[in-house]
């Protein structure tokens, strides 16, 4: 039996009431899309299991079929994940009971030729979206790109193509949820731009045309910041926020290179939007997000190349700003306010993006090693797990539990479902 839920308006949780908020705090959330309920990796859960290894604290681990980089996504009883199975040529949505691991139901979303792409890309890397009614998802057909709509029994409700694109190092661009509806960046080298769709019927709402054209992958970030609700999306040789609601671009900087992979994270403390960009050089730019038009030369509070990820989003704790890069295959740790580096271990090589529950931080590592971090001045491990598996897929937290995409494996870390 489905269960129907009211449509909420997500991720947008900071523009909720205050009484609103504190109530929800003793709730347990969902992780309805990639970076879980406010798109940067935050958690207000506070019992989100520290210990575990492949067999020890498993409330249950499931083959999966194909090979993808996704991200799970959670609502209630329900797991959804994509994957590819590149004999079929099949691009697929997959649906897990969260309480048994069973697979519920797969469906074929599209299937074509696999597009060129980087080694360390998959055909499935963007992460699925849900709002508690329909699951949506976003692949590569040639050079169009599809955006689908299912419900929750695994019915396809629409399937649109937006716009098209190119890029040799293949497709990776994942849905975000905004009030009425879907909206996808595509910065490319082909069709560049960004385009939003009605969550009912995959009809256009707005799209707007990019300049620069360069390959990006950076899911955007939004937030309700100096009174006004933004999308810092970067990309296209620029940070640049837009109005999601009418794609109006709002202000703009320049750099700090051509490409970038990260989600950016906003530190309410410091007043802050935190950015990276990916290719050819790595750095980190801290904006203030109160500008309009071209605001490079006024608005940009601090910049470092030290510790900027490559493909790793950043995270934000408090005072910090918290990073896993690249180079020397560290974690870092910032001074949010001046960017002044507090402390940085090696932890070892991440595509997976750290997520934040209770103070602690938790980086996972391509081996499937999770080093988790006390949020602090001072680098104070908490523990090290290791899954045995390697990893690219970012965790996801919901009610008490961690669900862990490894190469092969779901897995169900922590305590059995209610």
């Amino acid at each position: 039996m489905i269960t129907i839920h009211r449509r909420p308006h997500f991720p947008l949780l900071s523009l909720l009431s205050p009484l609103v908020l504190t109530a929800s705090l003793a709730c347990a959330e969902n992780w309805p899309g990639w970076r879980g309920p406010r798109g940067d990796g935050t958690s207000l859960e506070k019992e989100v299991p520290t210990h575990w290894s492949s067999t020890e604290n498993v409330v249950w681990k499931t083959a999966v079929s194909g090979e993808g980089h996704s991200s799970p996504v959670v609502w209630n009883h329900r797991v959804f994940l994509t994957t590819a199975l590149p004999e079929k040529l099949e691009r697929v949505l997959l649906c897990f009971d969260r309480v048994t691991g069973a697979t519920l139901w797969q469906q074929t979303v599209l299937q074509a030729p696999l597009e060129p792409k980087n080694g360390e890309n998959s055909y499935a890397s963007a992460t699925p979206a849900t709002d508690g009614e329909s699951v949506y998802v976003t692949f590569l057909d040639h050079d169009e790109v599809v955006v689908a709509a299912y419900n929750f029994a695994g019915k396809q409700l629409w399937l649109v193509r937006p716009g098209k694109f190119k890029s040799q190092w293949g497709f990776s661009h994942t849905p975000l949820l905004f009030e009425d509806k879907v909206i996808v960046g595509c910065y490319s080298k082909g069709e560049n731009f960004v385009v939003a769709l009605s969550r009912a019927d995959g009809r256009t709402v707005w799209k707007t045309a990019g300049e620069n054209p360069t390959q990006s992958y950076s899911p955007p970030l939004i937030r309700e910041m100096d009174g006004r609700v933004q999308m810092v999306l970067p990309g296209n040789k620029t940070v640049t926020s837009y109005d999601p609601r009418t794609g109006k671009v709002l202000w703009v900087v320049d750099g700090p290179s051509d490409d970038s992979v990260i989600t950016p994270v906003y530190s309410e403390k410091a007043h802050l939007v935190l950015s990276c960009s990916s290719w050819p050089n790595k750095v980190l730019v801290a904006i203030k997000p109160d500008g309009t038009g071209n605001v490079t030369a006024s608005k940009v509070a601090w910049k470092t190349s030290e510790g900027a990820p490559y493909v790793p989003s950043p995270i934000v704790v408090g005072d910090w700003f918290l990073t896993s890069s690249f180079s020397g295959k560290a974690a870092h740790c910032y001074e949010a306010a001046t960017g002044k580096v507090l402390w940085k271990e090696p932890l070892g090589l991440h595509h997976a993006s750290p997520v934040t529950a209770n103070g602690l931080v938790y980086f996972l590592n391509d081996e499937g090693v999770m080093h988790i971090v006390r949020a602090g001045e001072k680098y104070e491990l908490v523990a090290r797990n290791e899954l045995g598996e390697k990893t690219y897929a970012s965790p996801a937290l919901s009610d008490g539990q961690m669900f862990l995409r490894s190469f092969k494996q779901l897995y169900c870390i922590g305590k059995a479902a209610k």
